[in-house]
């Protein structure tokens, strides 16, 4: 058995501080991913609990394992037979006023090689895209909220 039959990793820099990038990554209400729907359970800290809403699916489920604020987060989805998808997330300051943001995902656990192909399939065509997407979104909300006036 292959404990860890999947990872996925993607970088992206964005203009914003690594400070509004922790901040703003980590208020599920910038989770935008339609159809996707995000619901967090308590605040962003570890053991806190969330749902993604997908339509016509059942919810799927997720924890936060692990937070270093400003820092780190890691969010798992345990699958059926013991596999567990994990969600990394880094920020990283490249400068006062530019972030390194990267997403690492692991499937891993007993049966992990049963959802490698999914995984690889759905996450591995969409992650660049996404992260992209993500920062793009993150940069813009820097701006308005820069030009907002006191």
């Amino acid at each position: 058995m292959n404990s860890n039959p999947c990872e996925l990793e993607f970088s992206v820099d964005v203009d914003v501080s690594s400070s509004f990038a922790w901040e703003w990554r980590t208020d599920v209400k910038n989770w935008d991913d339609p159809p996707a729907r995000f619901d967090l359970d308590g605040p962003f800290a570890a053991g806190s609990s969330g749902t993604t809403l997908l339509p016509g699916q059942e919810p799927l489920h997720w924890r936060i394992r692990e937070v270093q604020p400003g820092r780190s987060f890691t969010i798992t989805m345990t699958l059926p037979d013991d596999a567990v998808l994990a969600f990394e997330w880094r920020f990283n300051a490249v400068s006062d006023s530019r972030t390194r943001m990267t997403q690492r995902i692991v499937l891993s656990g007993d049966n992990a090689d049963a959802y490698a192909a999914q995984v690889r399939d759905g996450f591995g065509s969409t992650l660049a895209d996404g992260m992209k997407r993500i920062a793009d979104a993150m940069a813009r909300a820097a701006r308005s909220e820069a030009t907002r006036p006191c």
